[in-house]
């Protein structure tokens, strides 16, 4: 099965590319323009607080970089730490470039990022009743994530790790559990390092993959922004493919029946 019949399917529209990346942390516009054609990237989620999409007139302005005919903005609640200013975040960003479908994250506690459940949940809820369509970053937590297809969010995205960290997969089972109850695409977000990472994710059957730091904290990003690409290809054909069984003991690549020597 090739890629282009294998689209991601995201609140309706299709996608070529598996790998959606951020626009924080490189050194300017061009580099992330640069990384994000290498990556091979649709999707591209920006910080609103963070990122100037229109806010400032007199700023560099990113989407002159990342031209939205070109690309799917999708805007980030990133820096919220409750409901109140996620849901804010989402309302400015419907104003700004009439986008509704949005990455909600509510962050719980500063050294780990690791998401606030109730007040992402809390969230979630009012911006679903809104019309947004609502990406959700989440712990791996296959309750909360059952739940948040449940209420109508078009995608759930668990992390692999803390963000930034570059761990890579730690919990592939808590994965596993929520891929097997999924109805709605799952995307592993946060954490990965390195192309084997997102390899793994795709292995296990995610549907895509979302990182930032992985590719503007590299040593060379535009090489790595190739390696990330060509890892979500590899493990989704893998995935597609069907792996081998394990087996504890050696079984011969070729058959003993009927060689020349008996």
């Amino acid at each position: 099965m090739t890629m282009h019949k294998d689209p991601l399917v995201i609140a309706g529209r299709a996608y070529q590319s598996r790998l959606l990346v951020g626009t924080g942390k490189y050194k300017d516009f061009a580099e992330t323009r640069a990384a994000v054609d290498a990556a091979g990237a649709e999707i591209i989620t920006v910080a609103l607080r963070r990122v100037n999409l229109g806010q400032d007139r007199d700023a560099p302005n990113l989407l002159e970089a990342l031209p939205p005919d070109q690309f799917t903005i999708l805007p980030n609640t990133a820096g919220c730490y409750t409901a109140e200013d996620a849901v804010r975040t989402c309302r400015l960003a419907r104003e700004l470039g009439d986008w509704k479908l949005v990455k909600l994250e509510v962050i719980g506690d500063p050294q780990t990022l690791y998401p606030d459940m109730r007040q992402t949940y809390e969230a979630a809820k009012t911006l679903v009743a809104e019309g947004f369509e609502v990406m959700v970053y989440s712990m791996d937590d296959p309750v909360a994530c059952k739940a948040f297809a449940e209420m109508g969010c078009v995608a759930v995205m668990p992390l692999a790790a803390p963000i930034g960290s570059g761990l890579g997969i730690r919990n592939p089972y808590n994965l596993r559990i929520i891929l097997e109850q999924a109805t709605v695409p799952i995307l592993v977000d946060a954490g990965v390092g390195t192309a084997s990472d997102v390899a793994v994710a795709m292995e296990l059957g995610c549907d895509g993959v979302l990182l930032n730091t992985a590719i503007a904290a590299a040593k060379d990003p535009l090489l790595m922004a190739e390696a990330m690409r060509l890892g979500v290809d590899a493990g989704r054909k893998a995935f597609l493919a069907g792996r081998m069984p394990r087996k504890l003991y050696a079984s011969a690549s070729s058959p003993v029946e009927g060689t020349f020597f008996e």
